[in-house]
């Protein structure tokens, strides 16, 4: 019996460690980058590739090494805003009023503003781009952002950013009114980031900084001095523009997390940082072949790419830092989502969560080490992009897949489907397959017809989910917006009081 205490003192130190997280109340950054992927780190055993403050990140701290997300940007952001999969949110395009995330839902804004937590945006939204969609109408307090999906882009629908925007010098959407700023965009994006935290800090608020960036979307735009490193090496304009877009993240990554040290934040703040979905094709390269010479394309052994169902189209990097409050330098491979990144903030600041929305997992059972009761479970993906008027039903068997912790079932393809042109799939309409990808982690063997069983249960469950998915899919027959609502705010506001420089915060 006289071991008895100190039997007891893991036991212990493990509910001390659970009650520091547990409504902890830290600051909040979460960094998202845009098409950037899983192979684009250091750590990540790119062969060339050079990201010191990313691989400083990563040795920070703890990271989630089988994290996934959807297969594109908006519906990877609407599962991260409700904490439940795109579908379910109205997101089923990137356009075409299908990227507007649905009215009907409680988003992290909200939910964390219930417990005294300021909110700021800055960079990119993509979840509707008509005045009760804009995040400022949601919850978020601070708004520094473009428009559409990237800067300068517009479609035949209300998804349209500031006219003739460039990645240089963008107009930029600071609370409703255009500013032009000066610099490049991931550049702007940090520093406003930044000047908001310190002033925030200042009035020892709690916050949550959203930090999305554009970058390494295409087109790939880097500063000339991050393009340069790659065209000396080289490399392709495009391939230059998208590695150097990441190397310039990778010193704004080493930016933020030194004036953080600077403004005594570093540990009272948790950060994480992932992307949006697996990497882009064009300015990543083509996979087999080298992009310049010595320099292999590299996509950690993964199959897929960037709009695909396959492992390296959703899987992607998931670091949350937090010095002395979350282990740094460890792996946890226990399968986590996009869907459980707001009841993990919810948890962790002590916010309620809203009633029948929440799909996803606080994840600080496993932060603190607790994986013995983690129960397994499936999280889906389709590609969706059906045309628009189309009947959702009729593409409910194609482009889709279903993961659990060790198996991954893809559904079929059609010829000419974004699987078939983005992925690098072996052949346009696959039929469905089935992968260990614990003894096969890049998918080089079906093994559907020696598991059945398996399938037939992951294909059971994925069909359960559309059944609840399909009535909450509200905007397929919504019609294309005449207005681009971007368009005609700056274009009003340039004819009334002009567009006046932006005054980056003096950091």
């Amino acid at each position: 019996m006289r071991f008895l205490p100190y039997l007891l003192l893991p036991l212990l130190a493990a509910a001390q460690v659970h009650a520091a997280l547990e409504g902890s109340r830290p600051n909040i950054i979460l960094i998202i980058t845009d098409d950037q992927g899983f192979p684009p780190v250091g750590r990540h055993g790119h062969p060339w590739l050079k990201t010191p403050n990313l691989d400083a990140l990563h040795d920070a701290s703890t990271r989630f090494t089988r994290f996934m997300v959807a297969p594109t940007c908006s519906p990877t952001r609407s599962a991260l805003m409700t904490g439940r999969h795109p579908e379910k949110n109205g997101i089923t395009h990137t356009i075409l009023e299908r990227e507007r995330m649905t009215l009907n839902a409680t988003i992290l804004p909200q939910i964390l503003k219930k417990v005294g937590y300021t909110s700021g945006l800055f960079g990119k939204w993509h979840l509707g781009d008509e005045h009760e969609y804009q995040p400022d109408q949601r919850g978020f307090d601070e708004t520094f952002m473009h428009g559409a999906g990237g800067i300068g882009q517009k479609y035949d629908c209300s998804c349209a950013d500031a006219p003739n925007n460039k990645y240089m010098d963008p107009v930029i959407r600071h609370n409703g009114s255009f500013v032009q700023t000066k610099g490049f965009c991931t550049d702007v994006f940090f520093t406003a980031a930044l000047g908001w935290i310190k002033a925030k800090a200042d009035k020892k608020e709690p916050f949550f900084a959203y930090i999305a960036t554009n970058a390494p979307h295409g087109p790939y735009i880097a500063p000339e001095k991050n393009a340069k490193h790659f065209t000396d090496l080289g490399f392709g304009t495009e391939q230059a523009g998208f590695y150097g877009m990441v190397q310039n993240i990778d010193e704004n990554i080493g930016r933020l997390q030194s004036k953080l040290d600077d403004w005594k934040l570093t540990d009272n703040t948790l950060i994480i940082f992932m992307s949006d979905n697996g990497m882009a094709g064009g300015g990543s390269g083509t996979p087999g072949k080298d992009l310049s010479p010595g320099h292999p394309f590299f996509n950690a052994d993964m199959k897929g790419l960037k709009g695909a169902t396959d492992e390296g189209s959703v899987r992607v990097p998931f670091f949350v830092r937090w010095p002395g409050k979350v282990a740094p330098n460890k792996d946890i491979d226990r399968l986590a989502a996009h869907i459980d990144v707001l009841p993990t903030l919810a948890a962790l600041t002590g916010a309620p969560l809203p009633d029948n929305q929440v799909e996803g997992r606080s994840l600080l059972p496993l932060l603190e080490g607790q994986t013995t009761d983690w129960k397994d479970r499936y999280i889906f993906a389709h590609t969706c992009r059906w045309p628009t008027g189309a009947d959702p039903d009729n593409f409910r068997e194609v482009n889709f897949t279903a993961r659990n912790q060790r198996y991954r079932y893809v559904g079929a393809s059609k010829a000419g489907s974004p699987k078939g042109k983005k992925a690098g799939a072996s052949a346009p309409g696959q039929s469905p397959a089935l992968y260990d990808m614990q003894s096969d982690p890049s998918q080089t063997t079906n093994i559907i017809a020696d598991h059945p069983e398996i399938a037939a249960e992951m294909k059971a469950a994925y069909d359960q989910y559309w059944k609840e998915a399909r009535p909450l899919m509200v905007n397929e027959s919504a019609p294309m917006s005449p207005t681009k609502p971007y368009h005609e705010w700056f274009n009003k506001q340039k004819a009334s009081t002009g567009i006046p420089n932006w005054k980056a915060p003096e950091l």
